[in-house]
């Protein structure tokens, strides 16, 4: 699951990259425009991903902190 959201941010980055550089966004070009039902769905899907990474985030944190945020005891 966690390959799939960083996947699924990854792929969201670029493309908005590609809106960023030339104006010109991939997903909705493929998929029949910004306003395509199935545009809409894959960017709610990208969208959801990045929200995971976020707990990705999270968890990394908490492995590299034994004490989790207590300060000392």
């Amino acid at each position: 699951m966690n390959e799939i959201s960083l996947v699924l941010a990854i792929v969201g980055a670029l493309n908005w990259l590609m809106v960023g550089l030339f104006q010109y966004d991939v997903i909705s070009a493929a998929l029949g425009g910004v306003s395509a039902p199935a545009t809409r769905i894959v960017d709610v899907i990208i969208g959801l991903g990045g929200l995971s990474c976020l707990s990705l985030l999270g968890r990394r944190r908490m492995r590299h902190d034994p004490d989790h945020g207590r300060g000392p005891s």
